[in-house]
C-alpha cells in the first residue's frame, strides 16, 4: 500500500538561498569590472607602453655595431691635403661585458694586451650603462704586438671585438699644428656638455685650432649597422645599415710652402710669424714656436715622452701669435695716424729730436742716446725716434690716441676663427689705470703708448691687421681661413683716413727699407720692401731680453703679401733678428710666384 503524503496549502516552501536577492547582480558587476581592468591594463601595455616594451625587447635580440663618420679632409688654398684620415684596428666590448661570469678572465687579460688598467675599462663601461646596445671602444690604434696577442687569447676573450676605426692624420705634422689644432676623445665633462648634441662615449672632437672651430663642419654623422642576436648575444643576421656620413672637406687660406718656410725661418727662437693677403686678410701662414706634433694624440695613450713635448714652462700649445705681447715701435703706425687725423699736426710738421726729453718729471730716452735732428713724420718713421713721437703724444693727448688705438683693432678680438684661443688685449685708459693702479692718467702713459710700451698688449695678429691699413690704401681687414669667399669687400671695413695721412704712412714705411733701420729686406732679390721694426723691453728671469718685430709688405705699390714676424725674449733687435725671417719668406713666396723676375739669393757656403 502506498504512503501518500498530504500536499500542503499554498505554494511550496523553497529553502534554497544562494543565487537570491542581490548577489547575481553583484556577480555580473565585479565580473565586468575585472574584465574591463584587464582589458585596460593590457590597453595600456600595448597601445601606451607598447612602443617602450618593444624597445626592450628588441634591445635584448637586436643590437646597433655603431660605424664612425670619416671627419673631413683639410687642403690648403691650393689643394693640398694638410689633414687626412687613417684606419687603424680597435678593440670593442658590449656594455654588459663587465657583469658575465667570464669577465674576471677577460678584464685581466684585456688589461694585460692593452697595458689599461681593468678598472679604467670597467669605467667606460659603467659609464656606457649596461643597456646600452652600443659597442664601446675601449683602446684605439691597435699595433701589430696587440692584434697578435688578442688573437693569441681568442678562445677566453668572449664578447671582444676588432674593428677599423677613422683616426685623424696630419701629414705635415709640426708646421701645422697650430693652425690645425689636433683631435682627442671627449673628456668626461665635455661628454656631459656635448651629449645633447649627439655626441657619445669615445667620441673624438677637435680640441684646438681649425679642428675646433670648424668640428660641426668636419665631424659627420655617425652610422651602423642593426643585427639580430641570439641569446648568448652571437650575430644571427644583419637586418638593416645606416651609412656613416662623412665630414665636409674644408679649403682654407693657407700656403703650405710659405707656412713651412715660415716655421723654417723662425727656427728654435720662441715666437710668431703672420703673413695675410693684405687686401682681404686671407691667413697665408700662421706659425708658432715651441710647436708640437698633432698626431701623437691620434694615440689611445701618451707616453712620457709624448706629454714632455707638449708641456712644459715653454709652453708648447700656446699659440703666440694669438698671445698677446708689447708691440714696440711698429705701433708707431697708429701713432702717427692720431697725430695727423687729429688736425693738431700737419704732414709738414717737422720737430727736433734729441738724446733724452724730461717731461712731467720723468725722463725718457732715444734709443740711440743721441737724436736724429729735425725729423718729419717720414724721417722719424725712417730712424724709428723715440723723442719724436714722444713730442707728439703729448700734443696730441691719450685720449684721441687711445681712440685710434681701438679703431685700429686692438683691444678687442679680430674676429679670427680660433675665438676661444685668441687673447683681445689691452688697451689702457683713465678708467683701467684708476680701476687697477688707482692712479689717474698722465702724459708719461700717452708717451710710453706712443712708441708701444706701458701697459699696452697686442697680438702678432692684431699687429698684421695695422700693417695691413697702409698696405691696403686705409682698410682694415678681417683675418679668416675659410677659402670659400674672398671678395675683399666682405672683410674690409675704411677707417677713413685721409689720403695725405695714408701717403705719409706709405712713404715713412718704404723709407724704413729703403734707407733705415729695414734695410735687410731692401735687396735685388726682392721686389720693394715697406715695413717697420720694433724692439720691445722685456725681461726673463730678472735678465733683460728684448722681444723683436718686423712687420713688412711688398711690392710698396701694390701689396700682395704681408708678414710679420716676432721673436720672444731675442735679445736683438727688429731690423737684425726678426727682418731677415720675413726676407726668407718673401724670396720663397716671390721666386715661386715670379720665376725668374728677381735675381735670386746667394746660395749660402
Amino acid at each position: 500500500m502506498a504512503l501518500i503524503e498530504p500536499t500542503p496549502l499554498g505554494r511550496p516552501k523553497n529553502t534554497r538561498t544562494v543565487g537570491k536577492s542581490f548577489q547575481p547582480t553583484f556577480l555580473i558587476i565585479f565580473t565586468l569590472l575585472m574584465t574591463s581592468a584587464i582589458g585596460a591594463r593590457l590597453a595600456y601595455l600595448q597601445i601606451v607602453e607598447g612602443a617602450n616594451h618593444r624597445k626592450r625587447a628588441e634591445s635584448n635580440r637586436i643590437r646597433m655595431i655603431p660605424k664612425q663618420p670619416e671627419r673631413g679632409n683639410i687642403f690648403d688654398r691650393y689643394g693640398k691635403l694638410l689633414a687626412s684620415t687613417r684606419y687603424p684596428r680597435s678593440v670593442y666590448l658590449w656594455p654588459m661585458a663587465h657583469t658575465k661570469p667570464s669577465w674576471p678572465v677577460v678584464g685581466a687579460r684585456l688589461s694585460q694586451i692593452l697595458d689599461i688598467p681593468q678598472s679604467e675599462i670597467e669605467k667606460k663601461l659603467v659609464a656606457a650603462g649596461r643597456n646600452s646596445s652600443s659597442l664601446i671602444r675601449i683602446a684605439r690604434d691597435l699595433n701589430e704586438a696587440e692584434i697578435t696577442a688578442l688573437k693569441e687569447y681568442q678562445n677566453e676573450l668572449t664578447d671582444v671585438e676588432i674593428h677599423l676605426d677613422a683616426v685623424r692624420y696630419y701629414p705635415h705634422g709640426r708646421p701645422m699644428a697650430h693652425v690645425l689644432g689636433y683631435t682627442r676623445e671627449l673628456t668626461a665633462e665635455q661628454l656631459k656638455q656635448k651629449r645633447q648634441e649627439g655626441y657619445r662615449l669615445g667620441d673624438v672632437i677637435g680640441q684646438m685650432g681649425v679642428e675646433k672651430a670648424y668640428e660641426k663642419q668636419l665631424r659627420g654623422e655617425w652610422g651602423g649597422q642593426q643585427v639580430e642576436v641570439d641569446g648568448a648575444g652571437r650575430p644571427l643576421r644583419v637586418l638593416g645599415e645606416k651609412q656613416a656620413k662623412a665630414g665636409n672637406d674644408l679649403h682654407l687660406t693657407i700656403d703650405l710652402e710659405m707656412q713651412k718656410t715660415a716655421e723654417k725661418a723662425l727656427g728654435t727662437r720662441n715666437g710668431a710669424i703672420v703673413a695675410l693677403n693684405p687686401k682681404n686678410g686671407a691667413v697665408l701662414a700662421l706659425v708658432s714656436h715651441p710647436t708640437f706634433d698633432p698626431n701623437i694624440f691620434s694615440k689611445q695613450k701618451l707616453s712620457q715622452k709624448d706629454w714632455d713635448t707638449v708641456q712644459g714652462e715653454e709652453h708648447p700649445l700656446v699659440n703666440r701669435a694669438l698671445s698677446v705681447f708689447p708691440p714696440a715701435s711698429t705701433f708707431k703706425i697708429v701713432t702717427t695716424t692720431a697725430a695727423l687725423e687729429s688736425g693738431k699736426f700737419s704732414p709738414s710738421t717737422v720737430l727736433q729730436t734729441y738724446g733724452s726729453l724730461t717731461i712731467g718729471g720723468t725722463t725718457f730716452g732715444e734709443w740711440n742716446h743721441a737724436g736724429f735732428g729735425p725729423l718729419g713724420f717720414v724721417g722719424a718713421l725712417q730712424w724709428s725716434s723715440d723723442t719724436f713721437f714722444y713730442q707728439i703724444a703729448r700734443g696730441v693727448g691719450g685720449p684721441t690716441l687711445i681712440e685710434w688705438t681701438r679703431k685700429y683693432g686692438f683691444g678687442e678680438k679680430t674676429g679670427f676663427e680660433f675665438t676661444s684661443e685668441e687673447a683681445k688685449g689691452l688697451v689702457p685708459d683713465e678708467t683701467w689705470k684708476q680701476k687697477v693702479w688707482k692712479m689717474p692718467w698722465t702724459v708719461g702713459d700717452s708717451i710710453n703708448m706712443s712708441i708701444g710700451q706701458g701697459a699696452l698688449q697686442t697680438t702678432p695678429l692684431q699687429v698684421a691687421i695695422m700693417f695691413a691699413v697702409p698696405a691696403n690704401g686705409g682698410d682694415r681687414v678681417q683675418p679668416h681661413l675659410l677659402k670659400d669667399n674672398e671678395d675683399a669687400k666682405s672683410w674690409r671695413s675704411s677707417l677713413n683716413i685721409k689720403p695725405s695721412t695714408m701717403k705719409i704712412l706709405r712713404e715713412g714705411l718704404r723709407k724704413v727699407v729703403s734707407e733705415g733701420t729695414g734695410k735687410a729686406l731692401n735687396i735685388p732679390s726682392l721686389p720693394p720692401v715697406a715695413g717697420k721694426s720694433g724692439t720691445a723691453e722685456a725681461w726673463k728671469r730678472g735678465v733683460k731680453q728684448n722681444h723683436a718685430w718686423f712687420g713688412a709688405y711688398a711690392p710698396d705699390d701694390k701689396p700682395e703679401v704681408l708678414i710679420v714676424a716676432f721673436a720672444e725674449h731675442s735679445g736683438g733687435g727688429g731690423g737684425s733678428v726678426a727682418a731677415p725671417m720675413i726676407k726668407e719668406i718673401m724670396e720663397e713666396y716671390f721666386h715661386r710666384k715670379y720665376p725668374g723676375k728677381y735675381q735670386k739669393p746667394e746660395a749660402k757656403k
